[in-house]
């Protein structure tokens, strides 16, 4: 297991949440409000705890199985974004806390709860697992998917093919086969949100390898091609009073794909890292008619047209005027001082790319349409330090702008 946690300022924060995964907003958010100091629960690591193993039984062949749950180290609740999310509705963005819709949902299996083989012919496991984007994400992202400093680890848009939601699945098969220098990874999501899934099927399939002995050190390059058919996404949204403000528990359908493209090199003590993924969002293939629902991934009903019975929606149609278009990129360096202290910069950028005539994501007096164009930057800068064999410590910020 581990426990991570410390204190943190944000120029623009909002109240501590024991329920959320990250806990509080590290990123700015819409109901981020002035500075604020805060606990600060799983900045550069998910606080969990869990039992794996590996059993031989034959020359060359295993059991395996990984059973992992992430909590908060000061409520020590499981971690859970969209009940976070669903705590917020009905509440003025002025008074709400810290939330954030997640792929871990209260479950006990939130981080990962998969058995299998592994065998000289690859690793094969089923039940609850990564997706590959969230496996690439955790290698190359030079911040390791960090809460507190990493973007793309705080709200999981990159390894969820555009949704968090989808970051983890939990009925899958994942086979993965090492080919000399070369490896070859695909997944396949089986059944829908009533086996605790974000999406009703999900196919990703990846190719890699690694270039040893390149100008002293070692190239490792992946490329990952994914879909994910109605993909979940639970924020909040609506205009009941006071009107300008989101109240209503909404689930946003949409029909994903992306492509992500992975890079990193490292030679002695130095390492660099580089990605990109681009993410498309289209209309879901089974919309929602109006009185109709299901339970989300935390459990909470949410059914389409049904604010004024329990404060949700269902939204089918997002993206019916176009799809939306996403960009990620990201590159960062990671410098080992000594055995056990680690400095790490990283840079982390979103284009979206208006679709038709460029609009603005933030017209005057107007509804931000799903299709608008902006871009966000982030850098953020970390020292690690690994004082003893079980203990670290760690400081840095982040400093982004949309």
């Amino acid at each position: 297991g581990t426990i991570d946690g410390g204190v943190t300022w944000r120029s623009h924060g909002a109240p501590f949440n024991g329920t959320s995964a990250p806990g509080v907003d590290y990123l700015i958010q819409k109901y981020s409000r002035g500075p604020r100091w805060d606990l600060a629960p799983n900045g550069l690591s998910q606080s969990n705890i869990g039992i794996k193993g590996k059993e031989p039984f034959a020359a060359g062949w295993a059991f395996i199985f990984d059973l992992q749950a992430g909590f908060d180290p000061y409520s020590l609740q499981l971690a859970n974004g969209p009940h976070s999310v669903a705590l917020n509705a009905g509440v003025p963005l002025t008074s709400q806390n810290s939330n954030a819709d997640s792929s871990r949902a209260g479950q006990f299996y939130n981080s990962v709860g998969y058995l299998g083989v592994s065998s000289p012919y690859g690793t094969l496991t089923v039940f609850r697992q990564n997706s590959l984007t969230l496996d690439a994400v955790f290698a190359y992202d030079p911040m390791n998917a960090s809460y507190a400093f990493s973007p793309i680890g705080w709200q999981g848009i990159t390894c969820g093919v555009g949704d968090t939601e989808d970051c983890r699945f939990s009925t899958s098969v994942k086979y993965h086969v090492d080919i000399g220098q070369f490896r070859v990874a695909a997944l396949w999501q089986f059944g829908g949100y009533s086996l605790n899934n974000a999406a009703t099927g999900s196919y990703q399939l990846q190719l890699g390898g690694d270039i040893a002995n390149l100008a002293g050190g070692t190239l490792s390059l992946d490329a990952i091609g994914s879909y994910v058919q109605n993909a979940v996404s639970i924020g909040l949204a609506g205009n009941t009073l006071p009107a300008i403000l989101p109240q209503v528990l909404t689930a946003t359908l949409s029909d994903n794909s992306s492509v992500m493209l992975v890079a990193k090199y490292g030679n002695g003590p130095v390492k660099l890292f580089a990605g990109y993924e681009y993410i498309r969002y289209a209309p879901p293939s089974n919309p929602y008619a109006a009185g109709t629902g299901f339970n989300d991934i935390s459990g909470d009903f949410v059914c389409a047209g049904c604010a004024a019975f329990n404060n949700t929606n269902i939204n089918s149609a997002a993206f019916n005027a176009g799809d939306k278009l996403f960009h990620v990129f990201w590159t960062g360096v990671k410098y080992a001082v000594t055995d056990n202290l680690d400095v790490i910069g990283a840079y982390y950028h979103y284009d979206q790319p208006a679709f038709g005539a460029p609009v603005n994501c933030a017209p005057a007096g107007a509804t931000t349409p799903a299709t608008c164009h902006g871009t966000f930057d982030a850098v953020s800068f970390v020292v690690d330090w690994q004082f003893a064999k079980k203990f670290g410590a760690y400081a840095g910020f982040m400093f982004s702008q949309v």
